[in-house]
């Protein structure tokens, strides 16, 4: 099955979850030494950065007096990815309907009434 541009593997989110949590360009060192136990090799991050550029989700460039050394920016935000990630849930497992997504998750994830009343809340409110 071919991946789609657009959406993120496992790995490529932890990545990127590390790029966005840092906020400003990094190293793949820094984003290494920012990962969790157990780390990835060097080279297995080095390599979700190309494919990440690849698809668009991070841009690279070298300062003078680093060498080789790239750092990476992100080119989406975490915002963005998530707008896009949950509009793709909605049309593709609940045909666009925002109504069912919501009371599926009322129903699947067993909220609580204030957790209930917190989403009234936040529907009447124009």
């Amino acid at each position: 099955m071919k991946r789609k541009k657009n959406t993120l593997t496992k790995m490529e989110f932890q990545v990127m979850n590390v790029l966005w949590d840092i906020n400003q360009s990094a190293t793949t060192w820094d984003i290494l030494e920012r990962m969790g136990e157990p780390r990835p090799a060097y080279t297995t991050v080095a390599t979700y950065l190309k494919v990440l550029r690849e698809k668009g989700f991070v841009d690279y460039f070298k300062l003078e007096g680093e060498g080789k050394t790239h750092r990476y920016v992100a080119r989406v935000t975490r915002a963005e990815y998530t707008r896009q990630a949950m509009q793709e849930v909605r049309t593709n497992l609940f045909g666009g309907s925002i109504k069912k997504m919501l009371c599926f998750f009322v129903e699947e994830e067993h909220l609580t009434a204030e957790e209930i009343q917190l989403l009234l809340d936040l529907s009447s409110d124009d």
